[in-house]
């Protein structure tokens, strides 16, 4: 019998090595390598038969000879589920959901599947029991939980054996599997503990070759901290076909669900969800949460019209400048990049003469949200400068731009649904580039476009 083969791979970008090493050469990680033990028998040998049939043997052909069909995406009743995943689940897929341990992966899965018809849905739960799931649907207000008529077509089972989780699939047949956790599930073909580097990936190889054999869309649920030290969706995004990030503020309402890779779809899409008590709630209009509508006189505040993916809206961008009661001016950014930050303060002091290297300058974006959007720049330097000279920003007047290092207001993209965005919200005025004039239907609009080319020229407009 051949000797097993031991290597070491580090848990953070997958490296691996012969030997143990301190730095992994490719991410730069210290103490990151973990042994694995290297079996010969392939994960495919330990499928239940009937799971794993090999597909026929086929030769190289060119793209025109390859036949391709629309393959219909299963419809998951969650509008925001279903853009972020770009129209729906696609058959035969396998989709990861990250996030931090209780921010809601779990609660969102759930009251998704209990609202799917006519489709058999199988639910792996290796952390709760039965029990405890009946009960966190009951507190979802899940009609199905109440042996509504079609509960029959959703199954509970709560198990941690990979190989008894295939036998439950080959006798249910099911069209959809949901795996609650993958750091929960162990295969006999790894000996080392639940959740660590092997099993994961050994766990998800598995059930890659089983979604792709089968047509079935597989859905892994995993858990990942601030550190990134635990196993998982780093790991297994080189194996899933998407990979949906839930993440947010424990002590916001708000959720963001964020597709970090889609092999079916954009990654730039944005699906926003409210946490209540009775569950996650979708926002089809954020702009009207994130909207302080009591704002009137107070300084530091400005609203930027933003995009995220297709999606507008608009958020309040504060701005908080005092004087540095230390020695050394404080910087600090939450929702936004504070290398952009720094930058846009040096062009507001070398090209508006705004002197602020001495004074302490926070910024935050409302409701928790990071947003990368460029066309943010001009709502942060008005932000700054009102918090600046102390005086507030009619409440009736929103802006988009980026602002350059010369300090020229640069045109931005999807201005037509920025514009539209603003109007639709009762704003009077918006703040635009000048060269997003430029084929720009305006009279089709109620709302004031003022077009600026210079920050200087958008804060006197501003302040006058």
């Amino acid at each position: 019998m051949a000797k097993d083969k031991v290597v070491y791979v580090c848990k953070e970008c997958g490296q691996e090595s012969p030997k143990w090493v301190g730095r992994c050469p490719s991410c730069g990680q210290w103490n990151t390598y973990v042994e694995q033990v290297v079996r010969r028998e392939t994960a495919s040998r330990l499928l239940p038969e009937g799971l794993g049939e090999k597909t026929e043997r086929v030769k190289p052909r060119t793209l025109s000879e390859i036949e391709t069909r629309e393959e219909p995406r299963i419809d998951m009743h969650d509008a925001e589920l279903n853009r972020v995943l770009g129209g729906g689940l696609v058959q035969g897929s396998l989709v990861l959901l990250g996030g931090e341990p209780g921010i809601g992966k779990s609660t969102l899965v759930l009251q998704t599947v209990m609202n799917l018809r006519n489709l058999r849905i199988l639910y792996v739960s290796g952390e709760e029991s039965a029990r405890q799931l009946k009960l966190r649907a009951n507190r979802l207000n899940v009609e199905q939980a109440q042996g509504g008529q079609d509960s029959q077509e959703c199954l509970i089972v709560c198990e941690t054996s990979l190989e008894q989780i295939f036998n439950h699939i080959k006798n249910t047949q099911p069209q959809l599997v949901i795996i609650d956790s993958i750091q929960t599930i162990s295969t006999e073909a790894v000996e080392s503990s639940p959740g660590s580097l092997s099993q994961v990936r050994e766990c998800a190889a598995m059930l890659l070759k089983f979604a792709k054999t089968q047509n079935v869309p597989v859905i892994l649920i995993g858990h990942i901290t601030k550190e990134g030290t635990l196993a998982g969706p780093k790991v297994l995004e080189h194996i899933v076909d998407t990979v949906l990030q839930f993440e947010g503020d424990q002590h916001y309402l708000y959720r963001i669900l964020r597709s970090i890779k889609n092999r079916f779809g954009s990654t730039a899409e944005l699906g926003i969800y409210e946490m209540r008590a009775d569950g996650l709630r979708q926002v089809s209009n954020p702009s009207e949460l994130l909207l302080n509508a009591n704002h009137e006189g107070l300084s530091g505040v400005a609203v930027s019209s933003a995009i995220e993916g297709v999606r507008p809206f608009l958020i309040e961008t504060q701005a908080l400048v005092s004087t540095a009661a230390y020695g050394n001016p404080q910087r600090s950014a939450t929702g936004f990049d504070g290398r952009r930050l720094n930058m846009l303060l040096a062009v507001l002091e070398k090209r508006v003469g705004f002197k602020l290297a001495q004074k302490d300058v926070f910024l935050n974006i409302a409701g928790g949200l990071r947003v990368s959007d460029p066309a943010m720049d001009l709502s942060v330097i008005a932000a700054i400068l009102s918090s600046n000279i102390d005086t507030g920003i009619e409440s009736d007047v929103c802006m988009a731009g980026e602002v350059g290092l010369s300090g020229e207001i640069r045109p931005v993209a999807r201005i037509e649904q920025r514009i539209a965005e603003a109007e639709k919200l009762g704003f009077q005025r918006i703040l635009i580039p000048r060269a997003n004039l430029k084929g720009l239907d305006v009279e089709r609009y109620k709302i004031e476009l003022v077009p600026v080319r210079k920050v200087e020229e958008a804060l006197r407009e501003l302040f006058g």
